[in-house]
């Protein structure tokens, strides 16, 4: 699939991207994993010496990845997440070898600082590379375990006898109605997701778990929605302003929430969170438009293509005013909160690459 090959860009980067377009590697934890594996190979192999030619060889590979598939927001967010964990180990390696050689030098820095603006990244810190790694093994294991951390909150959203609705299928939404069950009835009405209709499978997946599911069409839910005590969903990507990029269909469940004053809760593992803006009116170009005959027309119907125009969204966008709360793996935060999130997973240099 990537044939022009920069001398700078790692073999691990276009192998990434090759298995990701062809299918090998897919699904967003997938994605993110294999990401942050790809660049910590970098950091253990690259010829750098200094923080500031690593963060370098870092953002060109970064942006290499990003420029070849631009729709997996998180594959930024995990780049930019690395550039933050270069900036925090170097600065604390940094004080460390400075308190050993001089700490009323290093007293006097602490004082006079203000943020990084100040820090020198052109130093070198022999310790650095081991510090690097150490946190980024941290970081993946933080990464396995970021489902079972929200899927353990289950039970302080979800009551007895509560009537929940959810749209398509999400593997965090689905193991996290099951944690619930495990310790109190209630119900879920689950939205079919047209045109991909992977709400039928969801459905079965929760009869199997004995949670009593109701499936409907798509053009049931403003009906059904006076009788839901509250809309649970999972989400593909969560921009800076705390609007979603979310599966088609999420944006018709979320408005008539509103309508009938149903709180909609978002589940969101942190590295789905984007420090990029996307308003409605941008939607066209952080979409992804698929073959209208998945779900939309079939076959017997083809020949119909060439005399009409028809769009076939993956995503529909979601406005922060139609979410309720977010329940990621460090907690459950309003929408208003999100900027505080952004300001602790990365750096504000980072936001554009």
């Amino acid at each position: 699939m990537v044939n022009t090959k920069d001398e700078d860009i790692s073999e691990g980067v276009l192998k990434l991207i090759n298995d990701i377009h062809y299918g090998d590697v897919k699904g967003t934890h997938n994605i993110v994993v294999a990401t942050i594996s790809v660049l910590k190979e970098i950091i253990n192999n690259a010829g750098w010496v200094t923080a500031k030619n690593l963060i370098a060889i870092i953002t060109k590979n970064g942006k290499y990845l990003i420029e070849a598939i631009p729709l997996e927001f998180s594959i930024g967010n995990m780049v930019r997440r690395i550039l933050q964990i270069i900036r925090e180990e170097y600065t604390s390696e940094l004080k460390n070898k400075t308190d050993e050689t001089d700490p009323q030098e290093s007293l006097h820095k602490i004082l006079t600082a203000e943020g990084d603006q100040q820090i020198d990244f052109n130093i070198s810190v022999p310790s650095l590379k081991s510090a690097l790694i150490e946190h980024i093994n941290e970081f993946e294991a933080e990464l396995e375990t970021c489902a079972e951390n929200i899927t353990q909150q289950a039970s302080e959203h979800i009551h007895s006898n509560e009537i929940i609705m959810t749209i398509g299928k999400s593997k965090l939404v689905e193991e996290f109605f099951k944690t619930a069950a495990a310790t109190r009835p209630f119900e879920v009405i689950v939205a079919e997701g047209g045109p991909s209709l992977n709400g039928h499978e969801m459905a079965l997946n929760l009869a199997k778990a004995k949670i009593k599911t109701t499936l409907i069409s798509d053009v049931a839910i403003f009906a059904m929605m006076s009788r839901v005590n509250k809309v649970i969903i999972g989400t593909h990507t969560v921009m800076a302003n705390g609007g979603l990029r979310a599966i088609s269909g999420s944006h018709t469940v979320a408005q008539a929430a509103k309508h009938y004053s149903v709180p909609v809760m978002v589940l969101l593992p942190l590295y789905k969170l984007s420090p990029l803006y996307l308003y409605s009116h941008e939607q066209d170009g952080f979409n992804k438009h698929v073959s209208p005959l998945q779900g939309v027309i079939n076959s017997t119907n083809a020949p119909l293509l060439e005399r009409i125009h028809v769009y076939n969204p993956v995503f529909d966008y979601v406005p922060p005013e139609l979410v309720t709360l977010f329940i990621s793996n460090t907690g459950g935060n309003a929408p208003s909160y999100i900027y505080r999130l952004l300001s602790e997973l990365y750096h504000p240099d980072n936001y554009e690459l």
